[in-house]
């Protein structure tokens, strides 16, 4: 009888897990006919097949079988969001973004209780934010940005108690800022530009503790603006709003006693006046009859006067936005173009093959939905923790939505192997995302994690930040994610003629040479605990300068990562550029003295402000001839004990002879007693 329980119990739990996987089927291929009503796009989506199993593009699972991820971004969808979508319930991700759907957002999607990620920005969406989605207690990000909605900002957003970005700029949305969003205690960012609102922003604002970002320009808004929000610093955007006034910010006026707010009215009319029920009107902290001590309103004319007010207030708004929409809707097309033409140049899963070497690339392996998780099974063995790995590890979709969609109006450069994307995260902060073939990368597994435990290891103030990395076998790239440094490369500061913005000074030169020297002394481990590493591609391109013209040394470690034909078809730039040194066509390997001798060109470079080494400079160096290294753009404003001393370091760091070379350790011994007192 055991045995028959057993045996009953097992076959109706299969049944169980059988149906309810046949419901999640039935409801993908509804979403299916409603996303992609002519099938063009979504054909891999079939009655018979395993959405768990990797065949439906898009479709990601959890541990227990059931759908937690739909990744559709940017894949020329033009159907609608069905309400059928509630029917996933253990749905964390929806990434419908960059697409062309239409009508409206389903009230029943609130019914996705688990979900984290609502992203529905960057379609042709319409009608009223629902106001269920209050109830959506998981949500964390809410892009809703670039679309048509209208109608107010349900005040029922204040609910959600875990959300940190929050973007609905580039709609159409009239009312008022609900003071409830004073409440999201998790909140970082908050974009509300280029719509329609009025009143005040609420005080409640300021003091949300988290907030980095608030952006409300091109709105209607009026009222005085606390001088707690200074603490944002320039995350506080607010311009083209004439009736803001305020102390303390640049550009705004400062208050009269007519702006003076009562902050025990949160709605921009009261009620019992318009004879609409308070829960139709928008609430608003900081909304006030404007009233002092020598003129106050006839009450009775209030609601009138503040009606013709509101109405020329939205037919202004609606004359400049239009403008901006228009000007948006031209610079939105070029975007979303650019991004389907790459995303139809892509490698799909099947195209990548053709491209693999002989051993299969760790980034085929080790993929997992939302990107690459490599120590999922614990295959690595390298010694990552789980903190390391959940700090450094990003997804895809977030990659994706940094970039643009990796779109063309983002790329900063392209190499033969590699190309670079500006980018900005969910957070707000900007990134430059490389992204690298996985035909490039190592093919050995555990050889290409090594490199990646280096690369994430590395932190001193003189390289460039790694914030993490992502690999999809998918896009068949590895993505890398740095620090964005604002001012370029220092080759950007060499042979420049007639820019005077791009002429370094001396003091500037001096700072940018130690900063160099203290990042390279630190990737060879002489005073850290950890191994030494050497560069390898020291350049002037491969130094950054940061908005204070700090150097910040770039793809430190990344050579661990190639494949080595990849790193073989580097060094023939530094060889044409004069970065090589010359023992390594004898011994065939680099050393930290190979590095030194790099170091040296590139003083050579900073001194002279010229990309080329030519023969008179090291003549010139010898004998102390200035005229001959010394950049002419300075106009003889340098110290000259100090420029003759570095000339000879970049001299004897340049010396054929390895072993004649300093160490860098010798080398900032020797610059800080040379510019100590600079």
């Amino acid at each position: 009888m055991g045995f028959v329980h057993l045996f009953l119990f097992t076959s109706v739990l299969v049944l169980f897990e059988t149906v309810c996987g046949n419901a999640e089927v039935k409801v993908l291929m509804d979403m299916k006919s409603a996303l992609d009503p002519e099938n063009q796009f979504l054909s891999s989506w079939t009655n018979n097949g395993d959405p768990c199993n990797g065949s439906f593009e898009g479709v990601a699972c959890n541990q227990f079988g059931k759908i937690a991820n739909i990744s559709l971004q940017g894949k020329g969808l033009s159907g609608s969001v069905p309400p059928s979508v509630s029917g996933l319930e253990s749905l964390s991700g929806l990434y419908l973004h960059y697409n062309s759907l239409t009508g409206e957002i389903p009230r029943e999607i609130s019914n996705l209780t688990n979900l984290t990620d609502l992203y529905l920005n960057v379609n042709n969406l319409s009608g009223n934010i629902p106001i269920e989605i209050g109830n959506m207690a998981s949500l964390q990000v809410l892009q809703l940005c670039y679309n048509q909605l209208s109608g107010s900002i349900p005040t029922q957003l204040g609910f959600l108690k875990k959300l940190s970005v929050l973007a609905l700029q580039c709609n159409r949305l009239t009312g008022a800022i609900p003071a409830s969003l004073g409440d999201l205690g998790m909140l970082t960012r908050l974009d509300l530009s280029f719509n329609q609102l009025f009143g005040s922003i609420p005080g409640k604002l300021s003091s949300v503790p988290n907030l980095e970002v608030l952006d409300v320009r091109n709105n209607t808004l009026s009222g005085n603006v606390l001088s707690a929000l200074k603490r944002l610093n320039g995350g506080f955007q607010y311009g083209n709003n004439m009736g803001l006034c305020g102390d303390g910010f640049s550009s705004l006026r400062a208050c009269e006693s007519w702006d003076a707010l009562n902050p025990n009215r949160p709605e921009p009319y009261g009620p019992e006046s318009t004879g609409i029920s308070s829960k139709e009107i928008p609430q608003s902290a900081n909304i006030g009859i404007h009233c002092n001590k020598t003129h106050c309103p006839n009450s009775s004319k209030s609601p009138a006067i503040a009606v013709v007010v509101g109405v020329i207030s939205v037919v202004a708004g609606g004359m400049v936005t239009g403008l901006l929409a228009l000007t948006w809707y031209r610079r939105r097309k070029q975007k979303i173009g650019s991004a389907f033409e790459l995303s139809d140049s892509r490698l799909s899963t099947d195209q990548a093959k053709d491209f693999c070497r002989k051993s299969a690339s760790p980034l085929i392996s080790l993929e997992y939905s939302n990107g690459w998780d490599p120590l999922a099974d614990g295959r690595s063995g390298v010694g990552f923790s789980q903190v390391i790995l959940q700090s450094f590890r990003f997804n895809l979709e977030e990659v994706e939505s940094a970039t643009q969609y990796f779109s063309e109006v983002n790329l900063l450069g392209k190499s033969n192997f590699s190309a670079v994307y500006r980018g900005i995260l969910r957070d707000g902060s900007v990134v430059a995302v490389k992204s690298i073939n996985k035909t490039s990368c190592q093919s050995e597994e555990a050889e290409f994690l090594k490199g990646l435990q280096i690369l994430t290891s590395l932190r001193h103030e003189n390289l460039v930040r790694l914030r993490g990395f992502c690999c999809s076998r998918g896009r068949g790239e590895c993505f890398l994610i740095y620090d964005f440094v604002a001012n370029g490369s220092l080759l950007q500061y060499l042979d420049v003629k007639g820019d005077k913005d791009r002429v370094l000074d001396w003091s500037t030169r001096v700072s940018i040479i130690n900063g160099i020297a203290k990042g390279i002394e630190y990737l060879h481990g002489n005073k850290s605990n950890k191994p030494g590493l050497v560069h390898q591609s020291l350049s002037a391109e491969k130094v950054l300068i940061d908005q204070h013209c700090n150097p910040l040394l770039s793809d430190s470690g990344l050579h661990k990562l190639l494949a080595d034909d990849v790193v073989f078809s580097t060094l023939k730039a530094s060889a044409a550029m004069g970065y090589l040194a010359p023992e390594y066509t004898t011994i065939g390997r680099f050393t930290e003295k190979s590095d030194v001798y790099a170091f040296g060109v590139i003083l050579f470079q900073v001194l002279s402000g010229k990309r080329r080494i030519t023969h008179s400079m090291r003549l010139g160096a010898e004998s102390g001839k200035f005229e001959d290294i010394i950049d002419e753009n300075l106009q003889g404003k340098f110290s000259e004990p100090e420029g003759l001393k570095l000339a000879k370091m970049a001299l004897v760091c340049t010396n054929e002879a390895p072993n004649l070379r300093p160490t860098m350790e010798v080398v900032i011994q020797e610059l800080s007693k040379r510019t100590s007192n600079c």
